[in-house]
């Protein structure tokens, strides 16, 4: 599956660089040596220790030791998703493969700011458990759905409103349009889904028709409630071939957050 990055992101890899041979403890270098990856800040390209990063899928999670070194202790099967936290910074996701850390990787995280709200970090699986093994990402599906939608109330508070204001799902996959099959993320041949649709406050303002990371989506500032309360809710497709009943495509997504 192509990867789509968040802009706000820098993913790169270290082809040939090495580090002296260190004792790891819990998947974390405790000395920041090893043929670790990192996580460092964006704007400074320092270290950023006690970072999280989880992977789902795995049931796997670790942080980064004091100059923002980690090691994965865990076998990646397939596509996965993993997620970066830290205190004052965005939250991140990407998804991975194997062949991801065949190198150590740098990736670059970005500060929070006043303005950017976390509405919901977990992951989510929306659909009816219903999906072939040939859809996008099937194999990395590994909880039960939710239903076919997924709803947050939350308050948006110290907003500028001069600026664009911005929903951004960090990662979603399973999506089964028809863009998605055309682009090769999956490999159902006769059949298509809706796809996803985001509503804010009851409005439409959104269809999502490929899987990928860090997909941003534009909030109109009339529909927002100032200092009250606001929601959110994400609706997964339904298959378009099967007209006997209703079958809803089985997706999951994680990270959500607004930016400012």
């Amino acid at each position: 599956m192509r990867k789509f990055l968040s802009i706000i992101i820098l993913i790169f890899f270290l082809s040939l660089q090495t580090y002296a041979a260190s004792t790891f403890e819990g998947g974390v270098s405790a000395e920041g040596k090893g043929k670790s990856s990192r996580i460092v800040d964006k704007a400074t390209g320092g270290g950023v220790g006690g970072a999280k990063i989880t992977l789902p899928k795995q049931q796997y999670s670790t942080k980064t030791d004091s100059d923002g070194y980690f090691e994965l202790d865990t076998y990646i099967d397939g596509t996965s998703i993993m997620s970066i936290q830290k205190e004052n910074y965005k939250p991140y996701s990407v998804t991975v493969t194997d062949q991801t850390f065949s190198a150590p990787i740098v990736i670059g995280i970005e500060k929070s700011n006043a303005h950017d709200l976390v509405v919901d970090s977990s992951m989510y699986h929306l659909g009816d458990n219903n999906y072939s093994d040939l859809s996008a990402n099937a194999e990395e599906f590994r909880m039960q759905a939710i239903g076919p939608f997924y709803t947050k109330r939350f308050i948006l508070k110290n907003l500028k409103f001069n600026k664009p204001i911005f929903l951004v799902i960090g990662s979603i996959i399973g999506i089964d349009t028809e863009m998605a099959r055309s682009i090769g993320q999956n490999k159902i041949a006769n059949a298509f889904s809706s796809p996803p649709e985001i509503f804010f406050n009851g409005n439409k303002i959104s269809e999502i028709q490929i899987n990928g990371d860090g997909q941003r989506i534009k909030v109109p500032h009339s529909l927002i409630k100032k200092n009250q309360v606001n929601e959110v809710t994400i609706r997964t497709g339904r298959n378009l071939m099967q007209t006997a009943y209703i079958d809803y495509d089985d997706i999951e997504f994680m990270n959500l957050f607004f930016e400012n």
